[in-house]
């Protein structure tokens, strides 16, 4: 009975797991990889980015209705919780910030705030999501370099230039970083070979890096402990559930993990009903996902997960495009995506723990990339300096401080250009020759605000001497401020005493 309810309740389909269970044993092979260097990545625990794909994918795919999407843990969000952790002190402590985030997405769902990402300019999120994926790419550098410790790399002692070559030059691993090279180069190149492009690249990455790390024992390029995962191995039950963490509840009243929970919240929403977008774009049949919906189950999905110790999730388009080639057709493929996961970590823990951690890197090299590529550059120049700017000014913004001022200082930048193009927006201006003089014509546009009040004026005042007769028409207009209004009486004023005619077409005051 519970079966047949539970069967209900997801809408399981028999005649799409022919499809589904395929599609799903691909992204498990793809966010396998990614949940592990994602984690890597955030500061946490290598256990809690395994979890979280877990529950991104039996908890959140049970209650969304998107047909395709897949959760887990973002790179989106490694800058924030890697931020979080070290700034709250102690993991736990980030964990009850993850569930506050939960409910806060889950009384966004609630409230139907699914249309929130409308309201932020795009120039502010791609330049958020470039700017995530440089420091995704500078934080990765040092284990792709095979750099068992981090070095300062001081210019002091009069040795100059010479003594930061010499440091980086003796702190590199020459067989991580030979790995990682590898690997670049399979991500690459591997998609692009029809015959072998089914088979996932991040797949082939790890069983490289398993292959070389053996391949090197006993060499100059053998791997220290250290530049592997580390994944829990467990041996009963009990083990198992000592791997999980609780949150510090106790700091409820911490500021500092409202804050986070506030930060997470957001970027979080933002980055999902944007994945959401671009998947259901791509999806064959065109269907279309409910946002609140989705932000009900993602609020579901990161309370679940920071209660047991794991990461916030999002999302993702990176494993939701895997589902979408590789033939998924219904939810039925992420569930079991997460499935596949927790098998993993129970079964093959210490085939995990042979991973070098310079291949994951290799992966998230990519990943940034992806986020950050020049060609996202070109493309936002080419759309003009509004969006440029904004866009740029939020990458340094984020990459020199951190993501919330960066993102704050993005909007501010954006709003600029907004009510820029709105001031020069608010009317339409020509002159008509006449036989002996020129004829002005301003139009208003519909809306017309005090914002608009300064080039108003500023046209009026600015009208060459041949004009002799102005015409300001406001029929079209819908609301026009009441300094607007002002600023045209006055200058009717101004224009009599200097021999000029005005004519004035519905121009009042009119309410919004």
């Amino acid at each position: 009975m519970f079966g047949t309810r539970m069967s209900a309740f997801l809408k399981l389909s028999k005649r799409d797991l022919k499809y589904d269970v395929p599609a799903s044993v691909v992204v498990f092979l793809v966010a396998l990889p990614l949940c592990l260097g994602i984690a890597m990545a955030s500061g946490a625990p290598l256990f809690a980015g395994l979890l979280t794909g877990v529950i991104g994918g039996v908890v959140v795919s049970s209650i969304s209705k998107s047909p395709l999407s897949v959760s887990g843990p973002a790179a989106g969000l490694t800058v924030i919780v890697l931020g979080a952790i070290q700034s709250l002190g102690a993991y736990e402590t980030f964990l009850l910030a993850v569930v506050i985030a939960g409910v806060l997405q889950l009384i966004l769902g609630i409230v139907k705030a699914g249309m929130i990402g409308n309201y932020f300019p795009s120039s502010v999120i791609v330049g958020m999501l470039a700017a995530i994926g440089i420091t995704i790419i500078l934080k990765q550098i040092p284990l792709a370099l095979g750099m068992l410790e981090t070095h300062a790399f001081e210019l002091d002692n009069g040795h100059g230039i010479g003594a930061f070559t010499d440091t980086l030059v003796s702190s590199i691993g020459p067989g991580a970083l030979i790995i990682c090279i590898l690997s670049l180069i399979v991500l690459i190149y591997w998609p692009s070979i029809p015959k072998l492009k089914s088979i996932p690249a991040p797949l082939i990455v790890v069983a490289l890096g398993i292959g070389l790390s053996f391949a090197f024992n006993g060499t100059a390029f053998q791997l220290a402990e250290s530049q592997f995962v580390l994944v829990p191995i467990v041996n009963s039950f009990a083990e198992f559930t000592g791997l999980f963490t609780l949150p510090d509840f106790t700091q409820i009243i911490n500021k500092e993990v409202w804050i986070v929970a506030f930060t997470i919240a957001i970027i979080a929403s933002l980055e999902t009903l944007l994945s959401i977008e671009a998947v259901d774009k791509i999806d064959p049949f065109k269907r279309n996902t409910p946002t609140n919906r989705e932000l009900i189950a993602q609020g579901v999905g990161n309370i679940t997960s920071g209660l047991l110790g794991g990461l916030p999730m999002t999302s993702v388009i990176v494993r939701s495009s895997a589902n979408v080639n590789a033939g998924g057709r219904t939810r039925q493929s992420a569930l079991l995506h997460g499935m596949w996961l927790l098998l993993a970590i129970l079964i093959i823990p210490n085939v995990l723990n042979f991973i070098p951690l310079s291949c994951l890197a290799a992966i998230l090299l990519q990943t940034g990339y992806k986020l950050a590529k020049p060609a996202l550059f070109t493309s936002m120049y080419k759309k003009g300096l509004d969006q440029f700017i904004p866009f740029f000014a939020t990458i340094v913004a984020i990459v020199f401080t951190d993501l919330l001022m960066g993102v704050g200082i993005g909007l501010v930048v954006a709003t600029f250009y907004i009510l820029k193009a709105n001031m020069q927006n608010a009317f339409k201006f020509d002159i008509v020759k006449q036989n002996d003089y020129d004829k002005a014509v301003i139009t208003l546009a519909e809306e017309v605000s005090f914002l608009n009040k300064a080039p108003i004026q500023q046209k009026l005042y600015s009208l060459p001497k041949s004009v002799g007769l102005i015409v300001i028409n406001g029929t079209g207009s819908k609301f026009i401020d009441k300094d607007v209004i002002e600023v045209i009486k006055d200058f009717e004023q101004n224009a009599l005493t200097k021999g000029k005619r005005i004519e004035l077409t519905d121009i009042e005051y009119k309410k919004k």
